[in-house]
């Protein structure tokens, strides 16, 4: 059979399988954010910032040892996020998530808002959210300092405590947000089918997700250009991009 048949019958097997499933979940990594422009995190360490160690600038140690060089490499990140445009494929989700309520949840591993953006506002963020700030360290005073106080500097500052701002993200060595991982290993017992877009599949426990969908009897069906760690759970691979084969599937 030509290839070309072969790809046009897996698709209209997947697109079968989404027409059919009651519950779906989607997650998404960040090849599905580098089709809208935003360097994976490995992409973005380029240039200036190719000779630092990524300990260095994605970790509470790194930022402690130098909290501008930190702060100034994540300012050029928001912008480029703030940048870039949702894709088909975010767009394709939202088409479908408007059209069927509550049939599909989104749990994602990346840190900008292209979901939310595209029309889908009850995201899962697994490594939270690079356009926000907290606090470096559990704030001291009796009454919360509230982060929108903090001086704007380099990084910005609690004028109280001194206390140091620092990117909403989990870094190297931190948990996942408790409440968000619980809720989405819920879902992936609870789904009939798993898409899981744009992820190689080797940052845990986010890549536990479609094992345990599996497990608990959910289709897991995986999309990506290239392999990933987790074909072997898949029942089906389909070769391709967020933006080209998503409108497929769900349009």
């Amino acid at each position: 059979m030509p290839m070309r048949e072969q790809a046009r019958l897996a698709i209209q097997a997947a697109h079968e399988a989404v027409a059919a499933a009651g519950k779906i979940v989607v997650l998404s990594g960040s090849g599905m954010s580098s089709e809208s422009g935003i360097p994976t995190f490995r992409d973005a360490q380029t240039g200036l910032w190719a000779r630092f160690d990524p300990m260095q600038l994605a970790s509470a140690e790194g930022f402690r040892s130098d909290p501008r060089l930190v702060w100034d490499w994540y300012a050029e990140r928001r912008a480029g996020v703030r940048a870039a445009v949702p894709n088909a494929g975010h767009l394709a989700l939202a088409r479908f998530a408007l059209a069927h309520p509550g049939r599909m949840q989104i749990i994602t591993q990346n840190v900008d808002d292209l979901h939310q953006r595209a029309g889908n506002p009850d995201v899962i963020r697994l490594h939270g959210d690079i356009l926000q700030s907290r606090w470096l360290d559990p704030c001291r005073a009796q009454e919360q300092c509230d982060p929108a106080t903090a001086e704007p500097e380099r990084p910005p500052h609690c004028t109280q405590c001194g206390n140091l701002l620092r990117p909403a993200v989990v870094w190297f060595g931190e948990r996942l947000p408790p409440e968000a991982l619980t809720r989405a290993e819920s879902l992936a017992r609870q789904c009939d089918l798993m898409l899981v877009v744009g992820t190689s599949g080797t940052v845990y426990p986010a890549a536990g997700l479609a094992s345990l969908a599996r497990d608990a009897g959910a289709r897991v069906i995986i999309v990506n250009p290239h392999a990933s760690d987790l074909d072997d759970v898949a029942h089906q691979c389909l070769r391709g991009t967020a933006a080209a084969v998503l409108p497929l599937l769900f349009d």
